[in-house]
C-alpha cells in the first residue's frame, strides 16, 4: 500500500464508477472544461469574439477567479470522492492545514522565489538599464497587499493549487517519477491558461507568448514540487508559492524594471525569459541536487 508524500492516503482499489477508474484523465478533462465553461460565457459575447450581441456580465478578475474554483478545484474534490469517498475528500483538506514544517519552507516560499525571479530579470540584457529606483517601505508593504488581494483570493492560488499539486502532482509522480511527473502537471497547468488567454484581456496571447509562458510556468514546476515534496505533501504550500509568484513582478520587480512590465507582446515576452532564465537555472540546480527525486523520499509514492 503506497501513499503520496506526507499524506499517508493508501491508494484505493479501483472503483465501479468511470471517474474512480480513471482519476488523473478525469481531473484534467474537468479542470479544463470548468475553465472554458466559465470563460465561454465572456468569450462568446460582444465585448470577445461577438458570436452573440449580449455584453459580458463580468469583470474579467471574475472570469479568472470563477475559472479556478470550478476547474482545477472542483474537479480535484469531483474525483477524489469518486476515487475515495467521503473520507478522501476530508483528508484532501486537512492538507490545506499542514503548516508546521519549519521556518526555512516560509523563507523560500516568501523570498526564495521572489529572488530567483529577481536574478533572473538581471541576466536579461537590457533589463537593467531601464531600472527605476524604488521605495523598499511602501514596495513590502505592496507586496504583502497584492499577495492578499487580489492574488491570493482572486488570482489562482487558492482555486488551482489543490488541483495541480494537491490532487494531480502526487498521482503523475507515483506513475512517472518527480521529474516526468512534475513536466507533466507543469506543460498542462501552462496550456490550462490557454482558457484566460482566449479571453484577450489577460495579455497579449501572441504564439510565442503561450510558448515561453508555458516554458517558464513547467520550469517553475519543479520549484513548487521539491517544495511540496519537503513540506510533507501541503497544499498550503503550493499556494503560497504560487502567491509570491504572482504578486512579488506585479508589486516590486515591475516597477523595479519597467522593460519587465510593459503591456505589449516583446515586453511580456520578456518577463517570461526573465522567468525562464530564473526559475529555469533554479530547476535544473535543484534536479541535479536531488538526483531526480526533487524532495521525494524513496518510498514515499502517491494515491491512486
Amino acid at each position: 500500500m503506497t501513499a503520496a508524500a506526507g499524506t499517508g492516503t493508501p491508494i484505493a482499489d479501483r472503483q465501479s464508477n468511470v471517474i474512480g477508474r480513471h482519476p488523473l484523465t478525469s481531473y484534467f478533462v474537468l479542470a479544463f472544461a470548468g475553465a472554458w465553461a466559465v470563460f465561454l460565457v465572456h468569450n462568446l459575447s460582444a465585448d470577445a469574439w461577438g458570436v452573440f450581441s449580449y455584453a459580458s456580465p463580468f469583470d474579467i478578475l471574475v472570469y479568472i477567479a470563477a475559472a479556478t474554483f470550478l476547474g482545477p478545484m472542483l474537479a480535484a474534490v469531483i474525483v477524489t470522492g469518486a476515487a475515495q469517498g467521503r473520507a478522501g475528500v476530508v483528508r484532501f483538506f486537512k492538507r490545506f492545514l499542514i503548516w508546521r514544517v519549519g521556518v526555512r519552507w516560509y523563507v523560500w516560499a516568501l523570498v526564495g522565489v521572489p529572488a530567483i525571479a529577481t536574478i533572473g530579470a538581471l541576466l536579461v540584457p537590457g533589463v537593467l538599464g531601464s531600472f527605476q529606483p524604488i521605495d523598499p517601505v511602501p514596495s513590502f508593504f505592496g507586496y504583502v497587499l497584492f499577495f492578499i488581494w487580489p492574488v491570493l483570493i482572486i488570482g489562482g492560488p487558492l482555486g488551482e493549487e489543490p488541483g495541480w499539486r494537491g490532487f494531480a502532482l502526487p498521482r503523475l509522480e507515483d506513475r512517472f517519477g518527480p521529474v516526468v511527473g512534475t513536466l507533466i502537471v507543469g506543460v498542462l497547468w501552462g496550456v490550462w491558461h490557454a482558457t484566460i488567454w482566449s479571453s484577450g484581456q489577460w495579455t497579449v496571447p501572441t504564439w510565442q507568448n503561450m510558448v515561453m509562458f508555458t516554458v517558464w510556468i513547467t520550469a517553475i514546476s519543479v520549484i513548487y514540487t521539491w517544495i511540496y515534496n519537503r513540506t510533507q505533501g501541503s497544499i498550503l504550500f503550493a499556494i503560497l508559492v504560487h502567491a509570491s509568484m504572482d504578486a512579488f513582478p506585479n508589486a516590486v520587480l515591475f516597477p523595479m524594471f519597467p522593460q519587465l512590465g510593459e503591456m505589449t507582446s516583446a515586453g511580456i515576452l520578456t518577463a517570461y525569459i526573465a522567468n525562464t532564465i530564473g526559475y529555469g537555472g533554479a530547476a535544473l540546480v535543484i534536479i541535479i541536487a536531488t538526483r531526480g527525486r526533487l524532495g521525494l523520499p524513496a518510498k514515499e509514492l502517491a494515491p491512486a
